[in-house]
């Protein structure tokens, strides 16, 4: 029935919520202090606002990465190598620390394992707002680090954000697929759902649903974790 199934991460294959990142900005400015990497809450705040920018920017000359380097950068008194190093750091050393703040979901290893049994693709369509280090990070504490992806979208190689529909073309063009013969599941009404703009089927997870009521899309299917596990039993047998 579909040639690819896209995931997103957070909420969806990961037991985490937006309480995430209070933690992980603790932690950044935690180590922005022990490294004399300027003033933590300015810094907080810078990173905040040049990620916003950085999903609200549909310039497909420049990858997500580009776009928050640039913006940070011409605010932040260092060098790219020294943003660089300060990253590099932060996701190699602290990062790993904030494992304590999420959980497995049940079952997610397993349904992850007889899925890429089959022949569809799968993609991993977290938000591309991150390094692939601390996505991989997230999906190593989901319990499905281990299986061969597709995709997983980073914002080293991608060029757009959810919510935007571009962020989902790109997905289907660098995978070669249809949209009409993906499947999309995530959590979020309002950065999974849109989507189905491009002809996508979705299945809306609500086990930490977020849905601020102004989506104008509907999902194909929803429902809690067993019903995603039967669901996806049911279609890839």
């Amino acid at each position: 029935m579909f040639e690819a199934v896209l995931f997103d991460l957070d909420g969806t294959l990961l037991d985490i919520d937006m309480d995430f990142f209070q933690y992980y900005f603790r932690a950044m400015g935690e180590m922005a202090a022990e490294k004399g990497f300027g003033d933590p809450v300015q810094l907080v705040e810078l990173v905040t606002r040049c990620t916003w920018d950085m999903i609200r920017d549909c310039n497909c000359e420049n990858t997500n990465k580009k776009t928050f380097m640039n913006k940070f950068l011409a605010q932040w008194p260092c060098s790219e190598n020294q943003a660089a190093d300060f990253f590099n750091e932060f996701y190699a050393s602290k990062y790993p620390l904030l494992q304590q703040h999420c959980k497995t979901f049940p079952g997610m290893k397993e349904m992850m394992a007889e899925l890429c049994k089959h022949d569809q693709k799968i993609v991993i369509a977290t938000q591309a707002i991150f390094p692939i280090e601390p996505i991989q990070w997230r999906m190593n504490w989901a319990e499905v680090g281990d299986f061969q992806y597709e995709l997983v979208t980073s914002y080293e190689h991608m060029h757009y954000c959810k919510p935007y529909t571009e962020y989902y073309a790109e997905i289907v063009e660098r995978i070669g697929v249809s949209s009409a013969n993906c499947l999309m599941v995530g959590n979020d009404t309002g950065a999974d759902l849109p989507a189905s703009a491009l002809g996508m089927k979705t299945f809306l997870l609500e086990e930490r649903l977020i849905d601020k009521g102004n989506s104008p899309y509907r999902p194909d299917w929803r429902g809690k974790l067993s019903d995603l596990y039967s669901f996806m039993k049911e279609t890839f047998g």
